[in-house]
């Protein structure tokens, strides 16, 4: 069924919903954007060898599925401790030889050569996006590919090859599938898959917007796609208990996904942004059960109580009061939002506010459409700042300067940097960040990752019909202060050979606590495993790690200096 938004009205433009009458309340001060100058990010592409240019044949057709892919997926492929990339593209059947999914393993140095011949990894369909996980606990990651048509799941078999595994594990998730996310959700050591679903769109129905013009459809033009929730069992097969779950009696326009324990009651929970739908927070109950409580919860719609165009979504302690807060991307004309924590005791969340405009997120994004977005600490301050690429689904009302001679550009938009202040508050610091805020690209996929291993995020992002394109992180050198402390942390547990997806770590800084949480990348279509980056500021130590397991276990750990890299092992600590 379709929910519908409270107090909601079509917008002719995407049928976004605007409260009659609504206005934003005024955004809190924050700090002054040209304290931001220093935070830079340089396009490295082409020193990396990073040569993928997404390409789906369809300019000036108007396919739906070719304006809403562009995924991607970052990981240690091989288990040479280097993170290696996967490109999800439009096939070869639609685009030919360009239209090809392909696959780089990072080299020393940080640079990318492409291994797609011989690694396995042919996906025959549509490609969208991409999750990944250690399926079967043999200490190498495995790759499940979304798609507009039957997914693939990828055996990971060592050395850079995959085996496809789809037929023999029962995951060929039909229809159009967006997001995808690993989790263990019974906490039974074996990782489950929930997959997000869009639209059952066909390519007969013809969309015009204002004039008559002919552009992408929206996804109300369409029913909605229920999600998939599959169990694994025992990394044999996986079994498809998406009406057990309760996932199966929601059919909404699903983009983003992740999952995380939101009630802090030990036990994983998902959260789905929709697309002109009401979003889904699904609450684990821990008997295989999950309840939407979005509405409940005040994560559902925003402050007017309004179902927006939900793209990507990140995740954080974005004020220092240890809770996870909730960022979602969202349409031109429409503001990003911030989901705001509001605390509680565990299992008994207070539930969500929505506090975009007092954080200095809603302005800054009201005239872009965001899909990929991200926490993370661009200067090692130890707070958490914010990105968000960005790229329109239909012609923007104005064309920003670009090649005069590429269809594309009606839809190319900058990308936006904020900077958290550690309280809540985020300054706009795009214009200042360089290359990253002023590249005109559609892009979708966004991940944080250090190139070089010197400390400090580079951020890389993956465009429609164009390249994707690494960004190096220049703000260390250039920032005065000389923040420049890190921290690099793996999260494992060696019974199960692999990292803990859902423990959380507490790191303390100067006595001070800093929250971060172990999750496989996600956002908007994007998958991965990273380790976790904590900046210190000037710190030159950390003092002690608390990490809290899945289903609520705390184990103590010693601290130590700036710039290591630290392996935290269940078992192993105080």
């Amino acid at each position: 069924m379709r929910l519908l938004a409270l107090a909601a009205a079509t917008s002719a433009i995407l049928g976004c919903a605007v409260e009659e009458g609504a206005s934003e309340p005024p955004a809190a001060s924050s700090t002054d954007v040209a304290a931001a100058g220093g935070v830079r990010f340089v396009d490295v592409t082409a020193e990396t060898g990073l040569d993928f240019v997404h390409a789906t044949a369809s300019a000036g057709t108007f396919p739906m599925p070719a304006i809403m892919g562009g995924g991607v997926a970052a990981f240690d492929a091989d288990g040479d401790g280097l993170l290696d990339l996967y490109f999800p593209n439009a096939g070869s059947e639609i685009a030919g030889e360009a239209g090809r999914n392909r696959f780089y393993l990072q080299q020393p140095r940080g640079r990318f050569v492409d291994a797609t011949a011989g690694s396995g990894l042919d996906n025959p369909g549509y490609g969208m996006g991409a999750a990944v996980g250690d399926i079967d606990n043999d200490g190498d990651l495995d790759l499940y590919v979304t798609n507009f048509g039957a997914d693939v799941l990828y055996r990971n078999e060592g050395g850079g090859r995959f085996v496809d595994v789809t037929a023999e594990l029962v995951v060929a998730t039909p229809g159009w599938s967006t997001s995808a996310v690993f989790l263990d959700a019974d906490l039974d050591g074996w990782l489950d898959l929930y997959v997000a679903r869009y639209v059952q769109w066909h390519e007969a129905r013809e969309c015009q917007v204002q004039g008559g013009r002919i552009d992408y459809c929206g996804p109300q033009q369409f029913e909605g796609e229920a999600d998939v929730f599959y169990r694994n069992e025992g990394g044999r097969r996986f079994v498809d208990r998406s009406r057990d779950a309760g996932v199966s009696l929601i059919e909404d326009a699903g983009l983003g996904v992740v999952a995380a324990d939101l009630d802090e009651d030990g036990l994983p929970d998902v959260y789905v942004a929709n697309d002109a739908d009401p979003n889904q927070l699904w609450i684990n109950r821990g008997d295989g059960v999950f309840e939407d409580d979005a509405v409940l919860l005040g994560a559902a719609y925003n402050r007017f109580g309004v179902g927006e165009a939900g793209m990507g979504v990140a995740l954080g302690d974005i004020d220092g009061d240890r809770d996870v807060d909730l960022f979602l991307s969202h349409l031109i004309e429409e503001t990003n939002t911030l989901y705001v924590n509001l605390g509680g005791t565990p299992g008994a969340t207070a539930g969500f506010e929505d506090r975009a405009a007092e954080a200095g997120l809603a302005a800054p994004s009201t005239r872009y459409t965001g899909f990929g977005t991200v926490f993370f600490d661009a200067d090692n301050d130890g707070d958490l700042d914010l990105a968000v690429v960005n790229g329109a689904v239909k012609q923007r009302p104005e064309t920003l300067p670009d090649r005069d001679d590429w269809f594309w550009r009606g839809y190319a938009e900058p990308n936006l940097l904020m900077l958290g202040d550690g309280a809540g508050v985020f300054a706009d610091a795009s214009a200042a960040s360089a290359d990253f805020g002023t590249a005109l690209d559609v892009s979708r996929g966004l991940v944080p990752f250090d190139l070089e291993g010197d400390g400090d995020l580079d951020l890389l992002v993956s465009n429609l019909e164009g390249p994707a394109r690494v960004y190096r992180n220049e703000t260390i050198t250039e920032v005065a202060t000389g923040t420049a402390g890190w921290m690099r942390l793996r999260v494992v547990d060696p019974g199960l050979r692999r990292t803990v997806f859902g423990a959380s770590v507490v790191a303390w800084i100067d006595g001070r606590p800093v929250r971060r949480l172990v999750l496989p990348l996600g956002g908007y279509l994007t998958g991965g495993e990273a380790p976790l980056h904590i900046g210190l500021g000037d710190a030159t130590n950390v003092e002690r790690f608390e990490v809290t397991w899945p289903g609520g276990a705390v184990e103590e750990f010693a601290g130590t200096a700036s710039g290591n890299e630290v392996v935290l092992a269940r078992g192993e600590g105080r």
